[in-house]
Formats: structure tokens, C-alpha cells, sequence
């Protein structure tokens, strides 16, 4: 079964607007949670100009009281301010980014070699304090090594180029390099005598009820899906509860 995070990030951008606490992101969150999200997943960014240090705060409280055994995943980029606040918190993953502090969203995953010493430190980091810890990546069969040899435990794909395409056939050949990379995080497992093991793969990035199928049919043993805005927009139709619903329907 491949696990669905609910991202809150759209909904708290949406709050953000006003000087008011409403659409309140840990009501929405007990909703999503209520309806059979596996989890939560934030992102919080230095300017706050969605999710604020206290909503990561307000949810992982939240979780932990009323929802144990599910998970919460943060992302982000691994500054020390991130870093610190994933220490106090201790979600069960962290999802290092490789974002500039000024990007409107993730668009790209790690050029792991020139980040080498940065991400096998904050790894190490995260993984003492009792953090699983996830890499975004691209759609690159190169990559799922790379990430194994600087520690991480899983894998994100960047579904953005898959999610985004208007033409089938941009698709089909985005499709195409997910599965690629997902079978070469599958084939690690091979090199176990080599110190290695398979990653287990995440995806996110621009998924939907219509791309989601094909993502889940092509790659059956992703681990984990995390989406927020398209949960978001079909909410405005369907309501929080029946999207979850929906989407969960998508995941399996």
C-alpha cells in the first residue's frame, strides 16, 4: 500500500492572506487525518509565507496526542535553523530539499556530488536523533547510489516534469525516467554484500487523481505519495474528507 501525506502548505497560504487564523491548518489537518491520511507533510520556508514555526509546533503536537502511529514528514532545506527545528520536533521523516530560500516551490531535486559533505553531515545529523531521512531527487537512474552512499534512507521523486506535461507523449517519456530511477533504488538491494540496501522511493510534486493511477500502476511498490496542492484544489469541489478518500482510492 502506497501511503498518502496530505501537504498543508496550500492551505496555509491560503490563511495567509488574512489576518486571521482561518482555514485553520490543524482543523483540516484532524479532517484529513479523520478521513484516512497515513500522514502530514510540511515545508516550512525562512519568510513563513506558508507554514509557520508554529504550525509545524500545533501539528506535530496534534499527531502525537490524538493520531499516534501516523507520520509526520518535514522538508526542507538543510539549514541549522531547519536542522534545530527538526531536533525539537523529531518527525518520524525529514525530506532535505535543495531549495534557495526565495523559490515559489520545489523544482528540482539534488546535485548530490556537489552537496556531498552538506548532506552526509545533516544525514548523520538527523538520522541520531532518530530521523528517517528522505532526498528529493530527479528522475536520473544515477541517482538512487548517490543518495544511498551519502545515508539517506529513501528517495523522493521530483514528479514535477511527469505532473506537469500537457502532451501524452511528454508524459509517457517522463513516466518512462521515474521508473527507471525507481528500479535502479529497487536494485541497490542487489549490492546488499557491498554494504547496500534498496532504497524505498517517495514521490510528489504536481499529482492528481488523473496522473496518480498511472504513477501507482508503473512503480507498485512506491512507499509514499505526498501531495498538497492538488489535494487542496479538488477539496474546494469535493470537501477535505471525500478528497482524502479519493486520493487514498488513487494510492491503491
Amino acid at each position: 500500500m502506497t501511503h498518502l501525506s496530505v501537504n498543508l502548505n496550500a492551505i496555509a497560504q491560503l490563511r495567509n492572506r488574512r489576518a486571521v487564523p482561518w482555514p485553520s491548518v490543524v482543523g483540516l489537518a484532524r479532517i484529513a487525518l479523520d478521513a484516512g491520511a497515513d500522514g502530514l507533510t510540511v515545508h516550512p520556508r525562512p519568510d513563513e509565507r506558508h507554514i509557520r514555526r508554529t504550525d509545524v509546533l500545533d501539528l506535530s503536537a496534534l499527531l502525537r496526542a490524538e493520531y499516534p502511529g501516523r507520520e509526520f514528514n518535514i522538508e526542507g532545506y538543510p539549514s541549522p535553523e531547519f536542522l534545530a527545528l527538526c531536533a525539537l520536533v523529531r518527525p518520524e521523516q525529514v525530506t532535505l530539499v535543495p531549495d534557495d530560500p526565495g523559490q515559489a516551490t520545489s523544482d528540482h531535486g539534488w546535485d548530490i556530488p556537489a552537496h556531498r559533505a552538506l548532506l552526509t553531515a545533516s544525514i548523520a545529523q538527523l538520522q541520531q536523533a532518530g530521523m528517517r531521512v528522505s532526498l528529493f531527487i530527479d528522475a536520473d537512474p544515477d541517482a538512487p547510489l548517490r543518495a544511498a552512499e551519502v545515508g539517506a534512507d529513501r528517495v523522493e521523486l521530483y514528479t514535477g516534469p511527469y505532473g506537469g506535461a500537457r502532451e501524452p507523449a511528454q508524459a509517457a517519456a517522463a513516466l518512462r525516467a521515474l521508473v527507471a530511477t525507481a528500479d535502479a533504488a529497487r536494485a541497490l538491494g542487489a549490492n546488499a554484500l557491498q554494504g547496500r540496501a534498496s532504497l524505498l522511493v517517495n514521490a510528489g510534486h504536481d499529482l492528481n487523481l488523473v496522473n496518480l493511477p498511472p504513477l501507482k500502476a508503473a512503480v507498485p511498490d512506491l512507499a509514499e505519495v505526498s501531495i498538497g496542492h492538488a489535494v487542496t484544489a479538488d477539496a474546494l469541489i469535493y470537501g477535505m474528507a471525500e478528497t482524502v478518500r479519493k486520493y487514498k482510492a488513487a494510492c491503491a
